[in-house]
């Protein structure tokens, strides 16, 4: 019984050790614009935004651009408010606030739309992981900040959904030319964007569409497949194979017994008019009848 205890709690503690080391603190520096910290209330609300949809990645842990900046106060490193992008600077950061990644974001843009260039850094080696961009306050296909967190730090997941509703049975599914299995209600998950879409099969006509693919949503593509004309005539016709082909009878003046008596009943009646015509005398000589 101690033992089995001892075995659990082992367990308990390599559980909770793969856990916290699955798990990753992830701070946002404070936004700028043209080189200066951001403290507008739009931009704030631009950072809650991005704050957000990084804590809502599985095993991710967020320090607020808020909860930086009073850091960096109290530290009294107002150098590196504003880092404009430099690698070594964001990793600096992380390192006071206790990060294992900084994001970072400059904030441009004209009148309602605004675009923020983000950046992650790895503090450890103090080297830029990835960096994507988020549109604000206009049509946005790449998933907004949620989107955008996701091409940061897990773009394996950067996916979305394509249901395919196939019209005949037994096609076969190309993305971008490789073959793909669907799953069992027809679909499959695509990465963010345009692909392009074949379905085959041996009676129909090849369906070709690119296929725009957007992150976390799922795209319809009904799929009408068109019949080849030829299929669906030897389909409807008789087998064309010699072992299956259907005997046809000949007319009935070609058939054997008609033809047979008709060309013996000719030939008697060339042979009675021969033996009256021509007449066999002793002396061996032959006349013809009328002949002078």
């Amino acid at each position: 019984m101690i033992a089995r205890i001892g075995v659990v709690a082992a367990l308990g503690v390599m559980l909770a050790t793969a856990v916290a080391h699955a798990d990753q603190t992830v701070a946002l520096a404070p936004l700028s614009t043209l080189g200066t910290e951001d403290t507008s209330a739009a931009t704030k609300k631009l950072a809650t935004q991005i704050e957000a949809a990084l804590a809502a990645l599985p095993g991710t842990k967020v320090i607020s651009s808020a909860a930086v900046s009073e850091q960096l106060k109290k530290a009294k490193k107002q150098g590196l408010r504003v880092c404009e992008g430099d690698p070594k600077c964001l990793a600096e950061v992380g390192t006071l606030v206790g990060a294992q990644i900084v994001i970072a974001g400059e904030v441009g843009g004209l009148g309602e739309s605004q675009v923020v260039y983000l950046s992650a850094t790895d503090v450890a080696t103090a080297k830029e992981l990835r960096s994507t961009t988020l549109t604000v306050g206009a049509k946005d296909d790449g998933g907004g900040a949620g989107g955008a967190a996701v091409r940061l730090l897990d773009p394996e997941r950067y996916r979305g959904d394509v249901h395919f509703t196939i019209d005949v049975s037994n096609a076969t599914v190309y993305v971008n030319g490789t073959k793909i299995p669907l799953g069992p209600k027809g679909d499959v998950a695509l990465p963010v964007g345009t692909h392009a879409v074949r379905v085959t099969h041996p009676e129909y006509h090849d369906f070709v569409k690119f296929v725009s693919v957007g992150f976390g949503r799922t795209t319809e593509v009904p799929v009408g497949m068109q019949q080849y004309p030829i299929v669906q005539h030897d389909i409807a016709g008789k087998p064309t194979n010699r072992d299956t082909i259907e005997y046809i009878d000949p007319p009935l003046w070609r058939r054997w017994y008609v033809v047979g008596p008709a060309a013996v009943g000719v030939a008697i009646v060339t042979a009675i008019i021969v033996g009256i015509a021509v007449h066999d005398y002793p002396n061996g000589t032959v006349r013809t009848v009328n002949s002078p």
